[in-house]
């Protein structure tokens, strides 16, 4: 990887597109600190000191601690991430927004892509005015007037605005990503905050602590380990073979080829757990939204907020995070199922490969290859879906030991996942730079 970095350094155009790529990170990282109109910061200290572990500390996480200090990022991409899942889903259902994803080509993408960004504005809009209405009797907010609580949506929104053109800048013109480079960049931003807490804890009271020392070490050998897990599933794929037999094209005879399908373990990445996520935590957000006081009260809807935020929340009851973490589970799995055969059609592959004269060794071509393949994928799915599970509720549990765990497996799957992905990028950019002339 470092390789190829330092050779993508000594190549003009793909340095360029890293700068370029870096510029648009640095005012990432700038708009997270720059607050939005109309808030007294030392209210807004002490009210998010005592909210960084529920609904808050997950958005937070993400935003890369722009929601804690209001920032116009506070929103980060969420708004946009829902509402393409909300498109995705939808494609599947309705018939004309089905035919733009699989026919529509370039204009096609384009229509779902402006499709996205309305539906991005009308989210944003209804979570601007939900984080104003959540806030708006904490006494944050110094003018909670019509106009001032239309100045502070209307800041929100424009924040998500500017966030998803910096993401469409970066895809476009830079290195990566762009979208999936900002979620990155934003838990990154909290690493200093987990190695600030596994230094806190071998010297507690400025003392050393064995115990602390021994802790801390079992944390870093835990993360060590887990990244290399999510590395190791993250690059391994199934490969089926497939064989193309002798065919004439035009006035050629073209040779027999032997090929594969790459098929990994993972196929949906992690957006089953950012959907399952975001699930699980919607009803917290909601009751939290309508009642500000929710964590203190008793009663139906307090049960309902608890198990909830036992998601991302340490302070409820081990009985709600059980609860709360086999639903999850079956929810990741679920997801998992969902997004694989949304995106890989096994009869849509069988068919091809009749299409073009191929077949899988010792599988006849038609129906038994489609069940050969769906016999594979529901395999590697269910696979998949348990490792993601595993992932996500892992932490989970480690929050009841006295192991601070902040820098999560949803974060070391999204961070490793976005930084496996630049570098395949950079390769790529680095080879057809490497063979220009040879093209020419």
């Amino acid at each position: 990887m470092f390789k190829t970095i330092k050779n993508a350094l000594k190549t003009p155009e793909v340095r360029k597109k890293l700068l370029y790529t870096l510029l648009l990170i640095v005012i990432f990282r700038l708009g997270c600190y720059i607050t939005i109109p109309g808030v007294d910061t030392f209210t807004l200290a002490e009210e998010m000191s005592s909210a960084t572990n529920g609904v808050t500390g997950l958005i937070d996480t993400i935003s890369g601690g722009a929601f804690s200090r209001l920032s116009i990022f506070a929103m980060s991409i969420t708004p946009y991430i829902t509402a393409s899942i909300v498109i995705q889903l939808l494609g599947m259902v309705i018939p004309a927004l089905e035919r733009l994803t699989k026919e529509g080509g370039e204009e096609g993408r384009t229509k779902i892509n402006k499709y996205t960004k309305i539906l991005t504005i009308v989210l944003a809009l209804i979570e601007g005015l939900g984080i104003f209405f959540s806030y708006k009797s904490s006494g944050i907010f110094l003018d909670t007037s019509f106009m001032g609580g239309a100045l502070t949506v209307i800041s929100l929104m424009a924040g998500t605005a500017l966030l998803i053109w910096l993401g469409e800048q970066i895809t476009n013109k830079g290195i990566g990503n762009g979208i999936s480079m900002i979620i990155s960049v934003g838990i990154i931003s909290g690493l200093p905050r987990g190695i600030t807490a596994v230094w806190g804890l071998m010297f507690s009271a400025g003392t050393f602590s064995t115990v602390g020392f021994i802790k801390a070490l079992a944390l870093i050998v835990g993360l060590l380990v887990l990244v290399a897990g999510v590395v190791f599933i993250q690059i391994a794929e199934r490969r089926i073979p497939v064989q193309y037999a002798k065919k004439i094209v035009g006035r050629r005879m073209v040779g027999a080829q032997n090929t594969h399908i790459p098929l990994k373990p993972a196929m949906a990445g992690v957006m089953p757990i950012i959907f399952a996520s975001s699930f699980m935590t919607f009803p917290a957000m909601i009751i939290q939204m309508f009642n500000s006081n929710i964590a203190t009260e008793t009663g139906f809807w307090s049960v309902i907020y608890k198990f909830s935020l036992a998601t991302s929340s340490s302070s409820v009851g081990i009985g709600y995070s059980i609860v709360n973490a086999i639903v999850y589970l079956l929810l990741i799995v679920g997801f998992t199922f969902f997004y694989t055969y949304a995106t890989f059609n096994p009869a849509e592959v069988s068919a091809n490969i009749k299409r073009n004269g191929g077949f899988i060794p010792g599988i006849r071509a038609g129906k038994p290859t489609t069940d050969y393949l769906s016999s594979i994928v529901g395999k590697l799915t269910i696979f998949g879906g348990i490792y993601l599970a595993i992932i996500a509720i892992l932490p989970m549990f480690m929050r009841f030991t006295s192991l601070d765990v902040t820098f999560g497996g949803t974060s070391i799957l999204i961070v490793v996942g976005v930084a496996l992905e630049t570098v395949q990028q950079l390769e790529s950019h680095l080879v057809m730079r490497h063979y220009k002339g040879f093209l020419e």
